[in-house]
């Protein structure tokens, strides 16, 4: 207990503070990734014979070691939180864009044709009864996303882009573990936190309708 007090008296401040740092980065990516995922997953179910293929190039661009990514945008945009939200964005996209496009192909068709027999346009189709219904598929993807995020958000710290991967790599460097957990843990927390909180977006979002269905 000492020794905690101890530790929170030299760096409580820093540790806030990049714990703040930690989520800003991992939230930015994450918003981005879901505001072009997102509407892209919806155009692809429009053409099916496409998407199997541009989701397969995007999964390959999932397979790019995060190091790898992180050192090519260092050329194009620098050091800093920008390449880093870049790199996080690109990881953010395969599973948002996966959900989006397999939960709005599964809506029952029946449903559709219901839809525009009521005079819905294809607009209205889209955020009135295919988004709703393929709305626990879509979160199902972002959850996964933003918790693989606030993992690999650690890894800004290699082009200093701030974060809790500060403490952990300098605590692997002066070979101190207190160092490492106090990135290590606050991470964790977040992951945790930013999933129920996904949950409970998931449920308020989800039709009451498939509430009680599942």
């Amino acid at each position: 207990m000492t020794t905690m007090m101890a530790f929170f008296s030299e760096h409580g401040t820093e540790l806030l503070y990049k714990t703040w740092e930690h989520f800003y980065i991992s939230l930015f990516a994450m918003l981005l990734g879901v505001i072009v995922a997102i509407p892209v997953g919806i155009a692809l179910s429009r053409v099916p014979r496409f998407a199997d293929k541009f989701i397969s190039f995007v999964g390959i661009l999932q397979t790019i070691p995060s190091l790898a990514i992180l050192a090519f945008f260092i050329p194009i945009v620098g050091i800093g939180k920008v390449p880093a939200i870049i790199a996080l964005f690109v990881y953010s996209l395969l599973p948002i864009l996966r959900n989006t496009y397999i939960g709005v192909r599964d809506v029952d068709p029946g449903v559709i044709e219901a839809g525009k027999g009521m005079g819905m346009s294809n607009g209205q189709s889209i955020t009135k009864m295919e988004l709703p219904l393929a709305m626990p598929v879509i979160m199902a993807g972002i959850r996964l996303s933003t918790v693989y995020l606030i993992g690999w958000a650690a890894l800004a710290a290699f082009i200093g882009g701030g974060g809790l991967g500060d403490f952990i790599f300098d605590g692997l460097n002066l070979y101190q573990p207190s160092l490492i957990l106090a990135g290590t843990i606050p991470a964790t927390i977040l992951a945790v936190i930013a999933d129920r909180s996904l949950a409970l977006l998931e449920s308020r979002l989800t039709p009451n309708g498939m509430k009680e269905a599942a």
